[in-house]
């Protein structure tokens, strides 16, 4: 009999939505191992989730914020050293999966022998891909059902291989929070390792339109970062220059912008990234 799934759930001052999402496990026939990374809860949070969680799974609690990225990759090395299991699944603590996806995502990628990180479906008829100049974007969806060749995994719910892993290591921690799946999929698709979604296969994230000035940083520097590292200067010098004329359009028109544009955290971002800071 194969061992339960593992999966790792980042997890911060979110005890209620964790539930719900740890509920949705109940919809899957593969039966799943909850791994729950604490980002520095607070303590009313970290009571509710131990109860929670009890004996159907596992708390790391690493005391502070240290982002999405380095907290998967502390959940990730506890399934590694434990040599459970073929694959590992990554989603934040409010993802909602919908029936039958994680059964979907492992019959969908164990199919493939090259597979090494598969996502699912976010239901918003994209599919993520990395440009030279601009970086992590997306383009309509060309299928719409089964299996669909990405440039980078969704981090809403996404599992990686362990073989895939094993090569190209973990998230590269300096991204902290947003684009690091990109990174993370350019570094498998370098290996040889396919990356892809599965069209069909849903997961929610209610969250996903909430932001704010920390959230505009974050996306420009860790943007201008990957371009850097994986374009080289020249493009990155043209990404950069395009978010200085977005900064001064956003400045005089805000009224056209995303809520939490934020025109001193982006260029603080513009001042950061060329400095690797």
């Amino acid at each position: 009999m194969p061992p339960p799934l593992t999966v790792v759930i980042v997890h911060r001052d979110a005890s209620d939505k964790l539930a719900r999402a740890i509920a949705t496990f109940a919809d899957q026939e593969v039966e799943v191992r909850p791994l729950v990374v604490d980002n520095g809860s607070r303590p009313s949070h970290l009571a509710a989730l131990r109860t929670i969680i009890g004996e159907r799974g596992e708390i790391v609690e690493l005391g502070t914020n240290t982002g999405f990225g380095p907290a998967a990759n502390a959940g990730w090395r506890r399934w590694l050293e434990a040599g459970e299991g073929e694959w590992v699944g990554l989603m934040p603590h409010d993802a909602l999966v919908q029936p039958g996806t994680l059964d979907r995502l492992l019959a969908e990628g164990s199919a493939r022998p090259r597979a090494g990180l598969v996502s699912a479906d976010v239901g918003d008829g994209a599919t993520p891909v990395v440009d030279r100049y601009l970086g992590g974007i997306t383009r309509p969806a060309a299928t719409r059902d089964g299996w669909e060749d990405a440039d980078h995994p969704h981090g809403t719910l996404m599992l990686a291989r362990r073989p895939c892993l094993a090569q190209i290591g973990l998230f590269d921690e300096r991204y902290f929070a947003y684009c690091e799946e990109a990174d993370l999929g350019i570094r498998a698709g370098a290996g040889g390792w396919e990356v892809g979604l599965v069209r069909g296969a849903r997961v929610v994230n209610p969250s996903t339109t909430s932001g704010s000035a920390a959230v505009d940083y974050l996306q420009l520097r860790n943007t201008l970062l990957l371009v850097r590292e994986h374009s080289g200067r020249y493009p990155a010098t043209i990404r950069w220059l395009i978010a200085v004329v977005q900064l001064v359009i956003g400045t005089i028109r805000p009224e056209g912008q995303l809520p939490w544009f934020s025109p001193r955290a982006r260029v603080r971002a513009l001042i950061d990234a060329p400095r690797g800071r």
